[in-house]
C-alpha cells in the first residue's frame, strides 16, 4: 500500500517564515514536520510514498531526496499551478491507480494509528474513509457528521460560530480506493471535501469517517506552529526527538556544547552542535536550532530559533520566531509573538514589539523600535566601514564568504598586476579569513605578498614599500570573538572617505573583476621583515643619548605580534630592558580592557621593584603603547599624550602638532609654552594620518595609546613612540611622573547615546539650533564652546546607531552638568 504526501501549499498565513521555506519543512523539535510525518507513514509500513509539491518545490526534493536516508522510497509529482487537494493527488494517479492509498497532508503533527484507520477502511468496504477528530474550535477546520456505522452524513467547511453542529473535524488525513480517480477531473483546481465528497455521498458511495484517538495540530498559523514545540516537549504527542534526555525534559542533541553555569530550565531542546555560553538563560517551551550561538547573558523563553543563528549577549527573547541565519546583537529585544525571518540582522539594544513579522534579508538597526511589521524595507543603514575598517563577530558578521567579496571589490578598485601585501595577527580566526583574501585577490589579477603573522605598523611600513595598498586581519582590539579587515592605501594608511566609498559601491554592486588563467596573480614571502623595520626606525628616530643614559626599562609585549620585532630592536637600541609576556597565545589575540587594566598592574609592580626609568606596554598588535612612570604609577592614556607632547614640543620648539577636536585644551596650553601649535583634526583616524605627514607636523596623537612619529611614519606606531620615548627620556634626564606633575589636569567626560538613524541630522540640527549665540565648531560633528571656556562636543557615530558626546571644564563636576544638559538635549531630539 502507498501513501501521498501533500506538500506543495504555500503556507501564507505562516509568513515570514514561509517566504523563503516551503511550509513542509518548516522545524518542529528541530526536525521538518513532514519529516515528522514520514517517520510516522514508515511506523506503519508505509514505505512507499508519492510527494505532492508545487511552491518551492526543489526545497523539498533536494532535502529527502529519494527517501533512502529514511529508508523509504520517495517519488515526486509537480504541480505547475495549484490543483487544490484532490488535483494534486490526482496529478499522482499514475502511481497510485492499483491498490489502495492513504492521503495526508504534509503540514501537520499527528500521532494517529494510521494502521487501525487503514483497518477500518477495509471493514467498511469504503471508497473513501476520512480520518477525524475532535478539536474545541472547529471554526478552521471542515466539520463532519456521521452515524452509529460511521457512514458519513454531512459535510462543512469552515463555518461560522452559526453554523457550527458539531466538534468533529476532517483531518485531511483519507483512506481511498484508486476508482476515486474517475471523480476528479484532471488539470483543474479540484478539493476532496468541498468538490469530490458532496459528489459522492449524493450518488449513494460508501464514504465513512473515522475518530481517531491521538494528538493532531494543524500548523496553519505562528500561534498554532508554537504550540506544536511546546507539545513536542511536553510529550503530548509521540514523535521522535534526536538527542539525549540530560535532565527530565532538557534534550541535547549531538555535538552540543553547554556549559555547565548556563541556567537550563525544561522542557526544552539544544540542536546539534549549538552552543550555549555560561550566563545564558533557556526557559521553558525554548526550542534552540543546529549551529545556533547563545551567548553569556541571552534570555530566551518560549522562543522557536532555527538553525545557524546567532544570539548575543544580554539579548532578551520571549515568544518569538526567528528564521535561519539571522544575528541578533547584544541586548536586543524580542518580543512575544513576533517573527523575524530568514537572514535578517536585528541590531544592538534594538527592540521588536510583540506580533511585528519581519520579513526575510532586513536589517533592524541598533537601538530601534519597531512596532509595525518590516515587509518592504529595512529598518536600518548598512555600513561597509566602521572605525576600524570592516568589522564584525567572526563567523557570524564577518565570514570567509564576506572576506572574499571584499577582497574582489578592493582589487577590483586596483589595476590588474597590482600587488598588495596582506598580514595578520597570531588568531587562528585572522588565519583562515587572510586565506580566503589572498584567493580572491590573485583571482582579481592581483599580485600578493604575504608577510604571515606580524605586528600592525610592520604591515604598514611593508605596504609602503612598492604596494598599491595592503590587507590585515587581526582581533577587534578588546573584543575577542571579532575581527577586523583594515584596508590600506599605497602609503599603509587607512583608506580615505572616498577610497572607501568607491569599494563600497563595488562591494554593494557585487561588479567584481575576475582575471584569466594567464592573469592569476603570483603569491611571494618576502625575508628579512622585521630587520627592514627596525633598520629604518633606528635610522630615522633620533636615539642619540640613550646608549649613554644608562635607563632602565621594563617592556611587556602582551604575548602578541609586537614581541617578535623587540629582540633585535631592544639589542641595537643598546638600553637594558626586560621584556615580559614575549610568546604568542593564540588563546589571547587581545585583551579586555579588565585584562589591559590588570596587566598595567603587574608591569608598574616590577618597574617599582626593579628601578626601571618606567614601563611600557603594546596592545597585542604593536599599534598602540601605554605607560607607567618610573613609581610604577599607570600613566592613563589621555595623560600620556599630554607628557609626549609636553616631552617633543619642548625639544622642537617649533612645528605642529596633529590631535582630534575630542582632545582636551590643555593641549593647547602645553603645544603653545613650547612654541609650537596644535592643527585640530576630526575623529577619523586617516584625517589624523593626513595630518601626521604633512610638512612641519612634528607629532600626532589620539589619546587612546595611539602616537605619530612622523619622522617615521604617517601612522599610529607603538614601537616608534617607544623608541621616541626612550630618546627623550634620555635627553632630558627627566622622569615621567616630573613630566606629569607639571602638566595641569584635564577633566573631559564622555557619554553615548543611542540614535536610531532616522534622527541622527535632527538631532544635530537640533544641537546647532540650541547653541544659538555662543561659538559653534563644526570641524567634526559640532563643538559648542561656552562663555566661560568650558565645551561640549556632539558626534553622530559613522557606524552605528550611537550619538558620542564630549564635555570639558575646570572640574569633573562642571563637566558632567555640562555633559547632562547636552546629553538632555540629544535625547530629547531622538524620541
Amino acid at each position: 500500500m502507498k501513501a501521498v504526501v501533500m506538500a506543495g501549499g504555500e503556507g501564507t498565513r505562516l509568513r515570514p517564515m514561509t517566504s523563503s521555506m516551503p511550509k513542509p519543512l518548516l522545524p518542529v523539535a528541530n526536525q521538518p514536520i513532514m519529516e515528522h510525518v514520514l517517520r510516522l507513514l514508515k511506523k506503519h509500513g508505509l514505505n512507499e510514498t508519492v510527494v505532492t509539491v508545487q511552491f518551492l518545490a526543489s526545497l523539498v526534493k533536494n532535502y529527502f531526496g529519494d527517501g533512502e536516508e529514511l529508508g523509504m522510497e520517495l517519488t515526486y509529482a509537480n504541480e505547475e499551478k495549484p490543483l487544490g487537494t484532490a488535483g494534486s493527488v490526482k496529478n499522482a494517479e499514475e502511481a497510485l491507480k492499483d491498490d489502495t492509498f492513504l492521503v495526508i497532508s504534509g503540514d501537520a503533527l499527528t500521532d494517529f494509528d494510521l494502521t487501525e484507520l487503514i483497518n477500518f477502511h477495509k471493514e467498511k468496504g469504503a471508497l473513501v474513509t476520512v480520518c477525524l477528530t475532535r478539536v474545541p474550535n472547529p471554526l478552521e477546520f471542515g466539520i463532519t457528521i456521521v452515524d452509529e456505522q460511521g457512514k458519513v452524513e454531512r459535510f462543512l467547511e469552515k463555518p461560522t460560530w452559526g453554523q457550527v453542529f458539531s466538534d468533529t473535524v476532517n483531518t485531511g488525513i483519507y483512506v481511498m480506493e484508486p476508482e476515486v480517480f474517475d471523480y476528479v477531473e484532471p488539470d483543474v483546481p479540484v478539493d476532496w471535501s468541498g468538490d469530490v465528497f458532496p459528489q459522492l455521498m449524493k450518488e449513494g458511495k460508501p464514504v465513512y469517517g473515522f475518530i481517531a484517538e491521538g494528538y493532531w495540530e494543524d500548523v496553519g498559523t505562528h500561534e498554532s506552529y508554537v504550540k506544536a514545540q511546546a507539545d513536542v516537549l511536553e510529550g503530548k504527542v509521540d514523535v521522535d526527538i534526536d538527542g539525549f534526555e540530560i535532565s527530565p525534559g532538557v534534550w541535547v542533541a549531538e555535538g552540543a556544547e553547554v556549559h555547565p553555569d548556563a541556567v537550563l530550565r525544561g522542557p526544552l531542546y539544544i540542536g546539534d552542535y549549538a552552543k550555549v555560553e555560561a550566563g545564558a538563560e533557556i526557559r521553558e517551551h525554548t526550542i534552540v536550532g543546529s549551529n545556533v550561538v547563545v551567548k553569556s547573558g541571552a534570555f530566551l523563553h518560549k522562543t522557536v530559533v532555527h538553525d545557524n543563528v546567532y544570539v548575543g549577549p544580554h539579548s532578551n527573547l520571549r515568544g518569538c520566531v526567528l528564521g535561519r541565519n539571522t544575528d541578533v546583537m547584544r541586548a536586543a529585544r524580542i518580543e512575544d509573538g513576533a517573527v523575524i525571518g530568514d537572514e535578517c540582522l536585528i541590531g544592538e539594544e534594538s527592540i521588536v514589539q510583540g506580533n511585528v513579522r519581519v520579513y526575510p534579508f532586513k536589517t533592524i538597526e541598533a537601538g530601534a523600535f519597531v512596532n509595525t511589521s518590516v515587509i518592504w524595507e529595512s529598518r536600518g543603514q548598512a555600513h561597509l566601514f566602521g572605525a576600524r575598517g570592516v568589522s564584525g563577530i567572526l563567523n557570524v558578521e564577518i565570514t570567509p564568504e564576506l572576506a572574499v567579496r571584499l577582497a574582489g571589490a578592493y582589487a577590483t578598485t586596483l589595476k590588474k598586476g597590482s600587488t598588495v601585501t596582506t598580514a595578520r595577527d597570531h588568531s587562528r580566526g585572522a588565519r583562515a579569513l587572510k586565506r580566503a583574501v589572498i584567493s580572491a585577490l590573485q583571482a582579481s589579477a592581483i599580485d600578493v605578498r604575504d608577510l604571515e603573522n606580524v605586528p600592525l605598523p610592520v604591515a604598514r611600513q611593508q605596504t609602503a614599500r612598492g604596494s598599491a595598498g595592503g590587507i590585515m586581519i587581526r582581533t577587534t582590539l578588546g573584543v575577542p570573538d571579532s575581527v577586523d579587515i583594515m584596508f590600506f592605501d599605497g602609503q599603509g594608511a587607512d583608506l580615505s572617505q572616498g577610497s572607501q566609498r568607491k569599494l563600497d559601491r563595488v562591494f554593494a554592486r557585487q561588479e567584481y573583476r575576475r582575471a584569466f588563467p594567464g592573469e592569476i596573480g603570483d603569491l611571494h614571502f618576502p625575508a628579512s621583515v622585521f630587520d627592514s623595520y627596525t633598520g629604518s626606525l633606528l635610522r630615522n628616530v633620533d636615539t642619540t643619548g640613550i646608549a649613554e643614559s644608562g635607563l632602565k626599562v621594563v617592556v611587556d609585549a602582551s604575548n602578541g605580534s609586537a614581541g617578535l620585532v623587540l629582540p633585535s630592536l631592544l639589542g641595537k637600541l643598546g638600553v637594558d630592558s626586560l621584556t615580559i609576556n614575549p610568546g604568542l597565545n593564540e588563546s589571547r589575540p587581545t585583551e579586555t580592557a579588565d585584562m589591559r587594566r590588570s596587566g598595567l598592574v603587574r608591569l608598574g609592580e616590577m618597574v617599582a621593584s626593579s628601578g626601571a626609568a618606567f614601563g611600557v606596554r603594546f596592545d597585542p598588535v604593536g599599534e598602540r603603547l601605554s605607560l607607567v612612570d618610573e613609581k610604577g604609577r599607570i600613566v592613563e592614556d589621555d595623560r600620556a599624550l599630554l607628557v609626549l607632547l609636553d616631552l617633543i614640543a619642548a625639544e622642537r620648539r617649533s612645528g605642529r602638532v596633529a590631535l582630534p577636536v575630542t582632545t582636551t585644551r590643555i593641549a593647547e596650553q602645553v603645544a603653545a609654552y613650547h612654541g609650537t601649535q596644535v592643527e585640530w583634526t576630526t575623529t577619523s583616524p586617516d584625517d589624523l594620518t593626513r595630518v601626521g605627514g604633512e610638512e612641519g607636523t612634528i607629532f600626532g596623537g589620539d589619546g587612546k595609546g595611539g602616537f605619530i612619529v612622523p619622522e617615521f611614519s604617517r601612522v599610529y606606531d607603538g614601537t616608534a613612540a617607544f623608541v621616541r620615548l626612550i630618546g627623550l627620556v634620555a635627553r632630558t634626564q627627566l622622569t615621567l611622573s616630573q613630566i606629569d606633575a607639571r602638566i595641569p589636569r584635564a577633566h573631559v567626560i564622555k557619554r553615548d547615546l543611542a540614535t536610531p538613524w532616522a534622527v541622527k541630522g535632527l538631532v544635530m540640527r537640533r544641537v546647532v539650533e540650541e547653541a544659538g549665540e555662543r561659538f559653534v565648531d563644526t570641524t567634526d560633528g559640532v563643538r559648542v564652546v561656552e562663555p566661560d571656556g568650558r565645551w561640549v562636543m556632539v558626534l553622530p557615530d559613522p557606524a552605528e546607531a550611537v550619538t558620542h558626546l564630549w564635555a570639558e571644564g575646570p572640574d569633573d563636576a562642571s563637566a558632567q552638568a555640562l555633559l547632562d544638559e547636552w546629553a538632555a538635549v540629544v535625547d530629547s531630539a531622538g524620541r
